[in-house]
């Protein structure tokens, strides 16, 4: 059976490298021969884990066809957030908590899609389904893995699955999540260290909606003011990077984790599809959102609603 590589998005996220981790772990004592890879440096809070963890930092690919002729997707299905050659080789398996779009293969494939809060939550019940035990380093990545995707299971994403998936998961670990989840997601918050680029690239997805390219990208902070001082640096290299990419519209959606709130930047048009959304107004170039986390399910449902009508 010839090599697999696993991967996450790119601008990969802590569930992103985890989820590839523990995918690849699970296929490989299933009798496949993978490896985990990523498609990007990990950011703060993934460092923290990995470093939490003793876990090292997983191999950096920029393209998958020169090395294997197989892969396995975790964390995402649409083509324009995967390797950059994806559709130069054979898509065997894909684990994922997202809507599918832009995505086709030419054979069929294991694909396992649920409407839960993180993709580890999914493999943590694959693993019970196998009957295969989580090692204690792996529990505890993947736990947070979890806290990470539905900020310490406050997000409107977090499902029962996701809630017992963490119970699980600590058990194994022995971690009290609680603390070393807020210890966890305050390490993510660190803007000072980061430029306007590292910060508008940390956690962006583009997207197709409506006709449009959409990059929506996400910010965590602990107070609101790191960013509001920052503002117009940031809206400049969003702005730049627009131009570059071809993006009609750039957003940034800065959620404080403490009090799960945010406010979203916006570059481009059309910025009245985005006041259409959320039914609300840009207050100069910022539109407060209270109650708004999640991207996945609080900002591109209504988007699209929004371009598409």
């Amino acid at each position: 059976m010839s090599k697999e590589l696993v991967f996450g998005h790119q601008s990969p996220d802590t569930d992103a490298i985890v989820a590839a981790k523990a995918y690849s772990y699970l296929q490989n004592q299933l009798g496949y021969d993978t490896e985990a890879v990523a498609l990007g440096e990990p950011n703060a809070e993934t460092a923290f884990v990995l470093n939490y963890f003793s876990e090292p930092t997983p191999r950096i690919i920029k393209t998958a066809s020169n090395e294997v002729d197989k892969v396995m997707l975790v964390d995402h299905n649409e083509f324009q957030q995967s390797v950059s050659d994806i559709k130069d080789v054979t898509i065997t398996h894909v684990v994922d908590h997202h809507r599918i779009s832009n995505f086709e293969t030419q054979a069929p494939l294991f694909y396992r899609a649920e409407p839960v809060g993180c993709c580890s939550t999914i493999i943590t019940k694959m693993f019970a389904e196998n009957k295969i035990d989580i090692p204690v380093q792996l529990a505890g990545l993947m736990l947070s893995a979890i806290i990470s995707d539905t900020l310490l299971l406050k997000s409107p994403t977090t499902t029962e699955d996701d809630k017992i998936a963490v119970k699980n998961l600590s058990e194994i670990a022995d971690i009290d999540y609680q603390k070393y989840g807020i210890e966890m997601l305050k390490a993510g918050t660190n803007v000072a260290a980061k430029s306007d680029q590292e910060l508008i690239d940390g956690d962006a997805k583009s997207f197709t909606l409506g006709g449009k390219s959409i990059r929506i990208d996400q910010i965590n902070v602990v107070e609101f003011g790191d960013i509001q001082k920052r503002k117009d640096d940031i809206k400049k290299a969003m702005e730049a990077e627009a131009k570059d990419k071809g993006y009609d519209l750039f957003l940034v959606l800065v959620t404080n984790v403490l009090d799960s709130n945010s406010k979203l930047i916006s570059v481009g048009e059309p910025e009245s599809a985005v006041e259409k959304a959320f039914s609300k107004k840009f207050n100069g170039d910022t539109m407060d959102l209270p109650g708004v986390v999640s991207r996945k399910k609080q900002v591109v449902p209504p988007l699209t609603k929004a371009l598409e009508n």
